[in-house]
């Protein structure tokens, strides 16, 4: 079985339905579930892809609602394991991600991120793999979490499986005292698809950004800038064959404008620009990208139809309640 394994911590999100979090007019709250490793394979199951997902997660009654619902959706979720004492959470304290509000992350001591080597049996953790995903965001959380994810990357390349990597950039994860650049180059030499936007790849791999570019730069100069990042990334990373960025910018809590690039050693397309002033919820929409341009890829699509599908998936994930994608790119 082809099988694609996207391995990260799920978490839960808490929201405030009031104006601010401790609203005494409205003191109620939203949940759900999410983190961008689950919201891929969430994505590429409504899609038809075959997918798992495997994070670590404590034995209790709400870690059973959330693999019910996964499954619910299509993916498997038979290589979870079932350890420690609790689920990670993040407070998100702007009502669904609609303006710049701040998130205050818990994940210190959550059961993924005390997750070691010793407790997975890693030919079981592959077995019938084809493809696997992993997030920046893993190595963000400590020295340890870093290091585990370089042997399962080892691992996976030893056995020939396609490796997709997603540079998060998430400052208030790295926290142990490395800096990105510190820890993501070696890793990422493990992929063969990588996906982020020009300032992530900066900041994690140490292209080069023009740093007078801003939300009133024209569309050509920000490709002219995606092509030219690409280039080093293929020249830096000689196993990576594919990348893609993305370009989203708001003006407004309800509006989004939002593109995206794909790159490989010969050719350089893009999307069309897509602009709403009617989002529900913009997180995880780079998670749907990520499933849209994994998914393409997996069906040999060509290069425009890969980057369309990818910012499509995206696009429509700006109108989905919640963490999740609906799998829908049009």
């Amino acid at each position: 079985m082809d099988l694609i394994l996207s391995f990260g911590e799920i978490l839960i999100r808490q929201q405030s339905l009031g104006n601010t979090f401790f609203d005494k007019n409205n003191n109620r709250l939203e949940i759900f579930p999410g983190g961008s490793e689950a919201n891929v394979a969430a994505s590429l199951a409504q899609m038809g892809d075959s997918v798992a997902y495997c994070s670590a997660l404590p034995q209790n009654a709400l870690s059973d609602e959330i693999v019910e619902i996964l499954n619910d959706l299509g993916v498997h979720t038979k290589k979870a394991l079932r350890t420690g004492d609790r689920l990670g959470t993040y407070i998100l304290m702007s009502a669904n991600g609609l303006s710049k509000g701040e998130v205050i992350y818990d994940r210190k001591y959550s059961s993924f991120s005390q997750l070691t080597i010793e407790d997975m049996d890693i030919d079981k953790f592959f077995e019938g793999v084809s493809w696997f995903h992993w997030t920046a965001l893993t190595p963000a959380l400590n020295k340890k979490m870093a290091d585990l994810t370089g042997v399962l990357l080892q691992e996976a390349s030893n056995r020939n499986i396609t490796i997709s990597v997603d540079l998060n950039y998430r400052n208030r994860l790295w926290q142990y005292g490395q800096e990105p650049i510190d820890i993501m180059p070696q890793l990422v030499a493990h992929c063969d698809v990588v996906m982020g936007n020009i300032w992530a790849a900066n900041k994690m791999l140490g292209t080069t950004v023009d740093e007078s570019l801003n939300r009133d730069t024209l569309q050509e100069t920000y490709l002219a800038a995606a092509q030219k990042s690409a280039k080093e990334i293929f020249e830096k990373y000689p196993k990576c064959k594919h990348v893609a960025y993305t370009f989203r910018f708001m003006d407004s809590p309800n509006h989004n404008l939002f593109y995206g690039t794909y790159h490989t050693p010969t050719e350089n397309v893009n999307s069309e620009v897509m602009e709403t002033n009617e989002v529900i919820d913009r997180i995880g929409s780079g998670d749907a990208f990520m499933a849209g341009y994994i998914h393409g890829l997996v069906k040999n699509m060509s290069a425009q139809d890969i980057i369309d599908t990818a910012t499509g998936a995206g696009f429509q994930k700006l109108f989905v309640k919640g963490d999740f994608g609906n799998g829908k790119i049009n």
